[in-house]
C-alpha cells in the first residue's frame, strides 16, 4: 500500500519561504513520477504545481514557475518542493501525490 505523508506547511508572510517534505511507503520513487498539487479553495479541483519525473526530469505549472523547486531524495524516499517568494493566493491545501494517490495534505497559509 502506497503511504505519502505531507509536512512542512504552516503560516508565513508574503515574500516569505516553506519547505513541503513527502515522505513516501509503498513504493520506490525514483521508479515513479512523483509531485505536488494544490487543491483550489473552494472548489473540488487540483492544479499542478510540479512533477519530478522518473527519467530526472522536472515540469512546473502556473504560478509555480519560477518560484517553487521540485527536489527528492532517493536514499531516504523524501520529495520535496521549495517555495519562494509566497504570495496569499498560494494559500490553500497542498499535496504529494503519485498519481492517483495522494497524501493527506499540509496547509500553507500566506497572510500578513
Amino acid at each position: 500500500e502506497i503511504q505519502l505523508v505531507e509536512s512542512g506547511g504552516g503560516l508565513v508572510h508574503p515574500g516569505g519561504s516553506l519547505r513541503l517534505s513527502c515522505a513516501a511507503s509503498g513504493v520506490f520513487i525514483d521508479a515513479y513520477d512523483m509531485g505536488w498539487v494544490r487543491e483550489v479553495p473552494g472548489k473540488a479541483e487540483f492544479e499542478w504545481l510540479a512533477l519530478y519525473r522518473s527519467d530526472d526530469r522536472t515540469t512546473y505549472w502556473g504560478s509555480a514557475n519560477g518560484r517553487f523547486t521540485i527536489s527528492r531524495d532517493t536514499a531516504k524516499n523524501m520529495v520535496y518542493l521549495q517555495m519562494n517568494n509566497l504570495k496569499p493566493e498560494d494559500t490553500g491545501v497542498y499535496y504529494c501525490t503519485k498519481p492517483p494517490t495522494r497524501g493527506r495534505g499540509t496547509q500553507v497559509t500566506v497572510e500578513s
